[in-house]
């Protein structure tokens, strides 16, 4: 009886130092994203929430503020691929009371040192548009450079500017 007993206190002593590593092993520590963030990601963040900002109220100085002066805007329409300069692309701007049922969202990131690329998306009531950015870092500040653009409208399945 002695050894089947120091044998079942073996086997539980056993099982549990096993379920007790596991349990450890199991448990993950969430760390907050806005901790994990690198200062890049936030500062491009923050040009991106101005671009949504300025586009969504008709603000060109909240738009502009986001794109560098050499920042060109590239789409499709009629089948052919327009270009429209930073000037004339905020041209097409009027301030307006902030759209509603209308919002920005940012879906991804990528940074490599100074380059980065961004996509988002801009929701409206009639038209979802996704874009593209291409942004450099330029004396310690983030700029949209080039953006590739497409929309589609919610009452079509087609795509179109």
């Amino acid at each position: 009886m002695t050894i089947r007993y120091f044998l079942f206190i073996l086997f539980s002593a056993t099982l549990f130092i096993s379920c007790a590593n596991e349990e450890v092993n199991n448990t993950t520590t969430e760390i907050p994203e806005e901790i994990t963030k690198s200062p890049d990601r936030i500062a491009i963040e923050g040009v991106i929430q101005n671009y949504f900002e300025g586009w969504l109220t008709g603000d060109t100085t909240l738009v502009g503020s986001a794109m560098h002066s050499s920042c060109h805007l590239k789409f499709v329409r009629d089948d052919k691929i327009g270009i429209r300069n930073r000037e004339q692309y905020l041209s097409g701007f009027k301030p307006r009371p902030r759209l509603e049922n209308a919002e920005g969202r940012i879906i991804s990131i990528n940074i490599t040192r100074t380059a980065a690329e961004a996509k988002i998306e801009l929701e409206t009531e009639r038209r979802l548009f996704t874009d593209y950015f291409n942004l450099l870092k330029e004396s310690d500040r983030w700029y949209i450079t080039d953006k590739v653009s497409t929309s589609i409208g919610k009452e079509k399945n087609n795509d179109s500017n």
